[in-house]
């Protein structure tokens, strides 16, 4: 039997259901938002990724799929969002539209090659947002807020933001230095990643999931306390704006975040119940131009769907995804199977979730089978009524049954399922009646 690839899933039954609610959810208040929905290639030129986010991450280090295509060409498989966003902004001159900022979200599958584990994939899905065009704090703080709603609107209420500076590149520099100067005394004590991030990278240690509990590292220098003026202004709007937006957050000098690219605002989104990262991001003020685009600041974030939907189901936060159908349309003869393809279809068609038999079970089977769709309503076909026009309707909680004129049967579940109370008779009254 040939078995998906290690580090993938099947998404079926309600966990599928489950993950097109989110996805509805996010699509819904983006529109709220004016963020405009965009779709970038899974794989792109390796130098995207290199460029990007860089070398001295552990994404492109030990995580990115890469491969030569028949052209010689070498080719990743995207490992996040952002730098195919940037390159299309940039690719596709959105900067001279005069539309600046440009908010766009997307949603997709990444590819990391690592150690699979809950919440943790090699094909991961993740949504995402960037705004790119504004150096506004008030961006930062809505981003950060649109996160924020989405998790609350799912049912997530215990969401809280853990939020911090990197400063600018002045701050930035002065902060790396202080770093070095202070483990260097603890280098050899290190894990191996620890050893070769001193160099290239000495804030990943700070967030080192190995080295972290060391007693040294709770007096490492703070991020904080070496932000110029210019830095400490933009963080402290930022905080001011969460304020007023009512954003739950939590200043974490310990947020550096994993990509090189992050100046400024950098957050996570955080649990309390499970003190679990759903996903985070920050502010980019640098990664355009260095993939050869115009000056553009920019803000983002991505959230991963896989971890974020394990954890609706945990926690039972699914009572709005549909678990149920309107109808099930049941029938025995060939003449009643041609009433029901066209009650079916006139149901579709009318926004109306239906179902009926296609394997030419028994009438007990297929009552069987409306229980397993946890159908609403059962709409039973027999010949005699049907000469007669009528369809009998059974409520399937109730069990009450009643019978229709069948050319009526839209306006019934538009009041039963619909819940519009229209004030019809369905038996006994002319078409220009209704």
């Amino acid at each position: 039997m040939i078995s998906k690839p290690k580090g993938t899933v099947d998404l079926t039954d309600k966990k599928a259901r489950c993950w097109k609610y989110v996805e509805e959810v996010i699509d819904s208040v983006m529109e709220k938002y004016n963020y405009n929905y965009i779709r970038t290639p899974i794989f792109e030129a390796s130098e995207l990724f290199h460029r990007g986010i860089g070398d001295s991450t552990d994404i492109v280090t030990k995580e990115t799929y890469d491969f030569k295509d028949r052209g010689d060409r070498s080719i990743t498989l995207r490992p996040e969002g952002t730098a195919g966003v940037v390159r299309s902004y940039i690719e596709n001159k959105m900067y001279g539209k005069n539309n600046l900022p440009v908010k766009v979200y997307y949603n997709g599958t990444m590819y990391r090659y690592e150690r699979p584990q809950k919440g943790r994939l090699r094909e991961l899905s993740q949504y995402g947002v960037e705004v790119l065009g504004s150096t506004d704090p008030m961006m930062d703080a809505e981003v950060i807020s649109l996160a924020y709603n989405i998790n609350k609107m799912l049912g997530l209420t215990d969401t809280v933001v853990h939020i911090n500076s990197l400063g600018d590149k002045e701050s930035r520099d002065k902060y790396r230095e202080a770093l070095k100067s202070y483990f260097k005394p603890h280098l050899d004590d290190l894990c191996d990643d620890c050893k070769e991030r001193f160099d290239k990278n000495p804030l990943r240690i700070i967030d080192c999931k190995i080295d972290s509990n060391k007693d040294y590292f709770k007096d490492a220098p703070n991020i904080l306390d070496y932000l110029n003026k210019e830095s400490k202004e933009h963080f402290e709007k930022v905080c001011e704006y969460l304020d007023i937006l009512e954003v739950k957050y939590v200043i974490d000098p310990k947020i550096v975040r994993g990509l090189d690219y992050y100046n400024h605002t950098v957050f996570e989104l955080m649990t309390e119940e499970s003190n679990l990262a759903l996903g985070g991001g920050g502010r980019y003020d640098n990664l355009v131009s260095t993939l050869d685009g115009p000056e553009t600041s920019c803000v983002g974030y991505a959230v991963g769907l896989d971890r974020l939907v394990d954890l609706l189901m945990e926690k039972e936060l699914t009572t709005n995804v549909r678990d149920y159908i309107d109808a099930f349309i049941m029938y025995v003869n060939e003449d009643e199977k041609k009433n029901a393809i066209y009650l079916a279809n006139e149901l579709r068609m009318s926004g109306f979730v239906v179902e009926t038999e296609y394997t030419k079970k028994s009438l007990k089977s297929q009552f069987k089978r409306a229980d397993y769709f946890n159908s609403k309503y059962l709409i039973l076909l027999n010949s005699d009524d049907l000469n007669e026009g009528l369809v009998t309707i059974k409520n399937n909680k109730t069990k009450e049954e009643e019978k229709i004129m069948m050319e009526y049967i839209i306006y019934y579940f538009d009041e039963h399922i619909s819940d519009d109370n229209l004030p019809i008779d369905y038996h006994n009254h002319d078409e220009e009646e209704v």
